[in-house]
This record gives C-alpha cells, sequence and structure tokens, in this order.
C-alpha cells in the first residue's frame, strides 16, 4: 500500500509538474509563447504589411518557441480598447497611432503638431535621433513599452467641398484622433473637430455625421476614403506613424534569448516598413486619383503657407507640455 500511495504521488506531482507554466505567466518551454498582435488598419497599408512581416520573421527564427497572431482591421480591439487589453495581457503587441499616447506622455503629443516635418526623412531623422528614442521610453510607470517607431505617411485633408484656403473648413466637421493638438488644430481654422474611432470613419463620412477628415493615401485608399469624399487637398501637414508597443510584465517576462531576438526582428522589420512607406503613399495616391471618385487638388505655395500660418499658432499652445527642448529637436531635423 505504501508503494502504491508513493508511487501515485509521482504521478500526480510530474502531471503538476507538465501542466503548470513558468512563474512569469508564459507557457512551459514545451508549448510555444503566443504573441497577439492586434491593429485597426488594412493588411495592405504599411503597418499591417509590418505587422505580417513581423509574424514571418518571428516564426521562422524562432519556430517552435513563438508563435506570432495578427488581427488587423479592429477584428478584436480598436486602438482605444488595446491600450487596455495589453495591460491585461489580452494581446500583447499593438500598434496604435501615435496621437493615442498623449494621454500616457504629452512629449509625443510633438508628433501631432501641424506643419512641423518637412516630409518623413525629417521626422525619421527625429526618430533615431537620441531626443525621440528617448521619447519610446517616456510613458513612465504606466505598465507601457515602447518598441520602434513605424511610418504611414503624411496626412492629407479632405471634404465634399474644395479646401483650398483655411477659411474653406470653417463650419466643417471634421474626424481626428483622441489627441487634443488635433482638437486645437481644427479649431485654429474654426472648423468643428469630431473625435471618432478609425473604424467608425467610413460610415460617419458616408452617412454625413463628419463632412471631412485628415488621412495618409495609404489609409484613403485601403479604407475607400475616396469614395465618399469629393475632395482631397494635398496639404501634407501632419504625421500619422505608429508606435509600436507591448506591456512591461509580458516583454520583461520574456525569456532572455527570445527578448533577443525579437528586437532584432523588430529593428529589421521597422526599416523596412519605414522605408517602404513613402513608396506606398504616392502608390496609393495614385490609385486614388486612377479611381476617377474624386479629385485631388494640388494646393500652391501660396495656399500652403495661409494654412501653415493659420495653425503654427498650436505650437506655442502645447509647447510646455512637450518641452521646448523636443520641438527645437524635432526642428532641427528638417536642416
Amino acid at each position: 500500500m505504501l508503494k502504491y500511495i508513493l508511487g501515485l504521488s509521482l504521478v500526480i506531482l510530474a502531471m503538476t509538474g507538465c501542466n503548470k507554466g513558468d512563474s512569469d505567466g508564459h507557457a512551459s518551454s514545451d508549448k510555444p509563447i503566443t504573441i497577439k498582435f492586434s491593429h485597426v488598419v488594412a493588411e495592405s497599408t504599411p503597418k499591417g504589411i509590418g505587422a505580417n512581416r513581423f509574424k514571418e520573421l518571428v516564426e521562422q527564427r524562432l519556430a517552435g518557441r513563438v508563435e506570432v497572431e495578427v488581427y488587423p482591421n479592429s477584428q478584436l480591439y480598436d486602438d482605444n480598447k488595446v491600450m487596455e487589453a495589453l495591460l491585461l495581457g489580452d494581446v500583447h503587441m499593438a500598434a496604435p497611432s501615435l496621437a493615442k499616447f498623449g494621454k500616457y506622455t504629452k512629449k509625443l503629443q510633438i508628433f501631432d503638431l501641424p506643419f512641423l516635418f518637412n516630409d518623413l526623412s525629417s521626422i525619421e531623422k527625429f526618430q533615431l535621433s537620441d531626443t525621440g528614442r528617448n521619447l519610446l521610453s517616456s510613458m513612465g510607470d504606466t505598465g507601457y513599452h515602447g518598441l520602434a517607431y513605424w511610418h504611414n505617411g503624411l496626412k492629407q485633408l479632405s471634404a465634399n467641398k474644395p479646401l483650398r484656403n483655411p477659411e474653406d473648413a470653417k463650419g466643417l466637421k471634421f474626424r481626428i484622433q483622441q489627441s487634443d493638438v488635433l482638437q486645437v488644430q481644427f479649431e485654429q481654422v474654426e472648423a468643428s473637430p469630431q473625435k471618432l474611432a478609425f473604424a467608425e470613419v467610413y460610415n460617419a463620412l458616408q452617412t454625413g455625421v463628419v463632412d471631412g477628415a485628415e488621412n495618409p493615401w495609404a489609409n484613403i485608399y485601403s479604407k475607400k476614403f475616396h469614395e465618399v469624399q469629393k475632395y482631397f487637398s494635398e496639404s501634407n501637414h501632419g504625421y500619422l506613424g505608429y508606435m509600436l508597443v507591448t506591456s512591461d510584465s509580458f516583454w520583461n517576462g520574456l525569456p532572455e534569448d527570445i527578448r533577443a531576438e525579437l528586437e532584432t526582428i523588430i529593428a529589421e522589420v521597422t526599416t523596412e516598413v519605414n522605408a517602404e512607406a513613402s513608396k506606398l503613399s504616392m502608390d496609393y495616391r495614385q490609385k486614388v486619383i486612377d479611381s476617377g471618385r474624386t479629385e485631388v487638388l494640388a494646393l500652391t505655395e501660396e495656399e500652403l503657407t495661409k494654412w501653415r500660418e493659420a495653425m503654427k499658432p498650436v505650437w506655442a499652445k502645447f509647447e510646455d507640455e512637450i518641452g521646448k527642448d523636443v520641438v527645437d529637436a524635432a526642428l532641427s531635423s528638417n536642416q
């Protein structure tokens, strides 16, 4: 009987050991770690391409140890709810727009200031600088861990009337992201900003809940906004980029060798995504034109100057929150 009891105890201990995960919450060594990557855009956009490339490289180099599940087009969460989901462990990686991080650190509002950067090259120069890199870790003890910046493109204004001068926007309702800077930006031209989730934008434009929006060409074409907006003004007035983000608890709980390989992969994918973003922007711009569904307006330098002058007061309103040193560093990247 004693031998039977001892034997049964050993079996129970062995079963318990096999089923128990490790102490940091990840699966035991014989079961792959799953990374759920949630995002809100189409797979044909820079972010969508980047997420799928990340999955491809991870499953090549960490085969049997890490699996990646990608959920595009807000299949799981929008960009607001995904931040909570990261902390809860319901997803493990996301790439929300930089505009979404203003509630965690005011410094990241730098990327929403209108007409601050000359082009994507200037933005990348700033993001690769010491100041730009430090912003990835500027969220402090919120529980979030910034990994990289991914480009989408420069934003264009759209409406069902031509927007050539700032006064053309007066009284119109524009969809914006959850950003205080973007709200003030449109208030500067006497428009009415409306904060809506990205998944709601097409219907809002189609039904007249809002009159216009601001988006880069990849989002315009992939979400068919050109089918419900008569005019797009080539303003290039702002930047839409993303922060690849995870949670501190998930990231720090990974085995060190896996975390190191993921960092290498993320660096490679970031280079690919950002190099592709400019090309994709021009490709999608041409597809919008070729569709014949809308008119793309090339603004003159005089018209662009009026927009810059109308929106530039936004800088002063947020300089103290962002930090003059950060604003100066961003401006110097244009040189």
